[in-house]
């Protein structure tokens, strides 16, 4: 009995660790359902916030949501975008925010509504929007003069507890 655990818990471990490594935007999704279910499993008490950590964004006026991050600490106007797979920075705000732009490898092929270009994969040690912030976020950076927004896309998005439009706001609220 107890190697047919052990057995599990390393294959489990093992799954984890490369779904982490390949998709790390599935990986911190599904790790706020596992812990709801591990609580539901053993009998926990379902875990109350503290405090609500919720963004609220006004539509503006070109009708999208626009709002201001910061990204390794540097403040960076971003365009949500539900549409974008990954967040994506402009060459000058990876630059900017102390990104090593040097050692990016422009290999990914993106499709965006400025055309088709190509884009260069990094991880944000840390993208904070008010009292939201996650580390570790997946993003793509495009070269210079590319494109004009930086976008907050699904790796951003993705980690969130939920987000939802009603009327001309737009409510993100994370995990407790």
């Amino acid at each position: 009995m107890m190697r047919a655990l052990f057995l599990i818990t390393m294959i489990v471990a093992c799954v984890g660790g490369l779904l982490s490594i390949s998709n790390p935007v599935a990986f911190a999704s599904m790790k706020g359902a596992i812990i709801r279910a591990t609580d539901r499993t053993l009998g926990s008490p379902p875990r109350q916030a503290t405090a609500v950590r919720a963004v609220e964004v006004p539509r503006g006026d070109s009708g999208e949501f626009r709002l201001k991050a910061k990204i390794n600490g540097v403040s960076a106007p971003m365009v949500i975008d539900t549409g974008a797979t990954s967040v994506v920075l402009t060459y000058e705000t990876a630059k900017a925010a102390g990104l090593p732009l040097e050692l990016l490898d422009y290999s990914v092929e993106v499709e965006t509504a400025s055309g088709h270009m190509r884009a260069a994969r990094l991880t944000l040690d840390r993208l904070a929007v008010g009292k939201l912030v996650e580390r570790s976020v997946p993003a793509l950076v495009v070269p210079r003069g590319q494109m004009k927004s930086n976008l907050l896309g699904m790796s951003f998005l993705n980690r969130l507890e939920s987000w939802e439009v009603s009327a001309d706001k737009l409510k993100l609220r994370g995990y407790p």
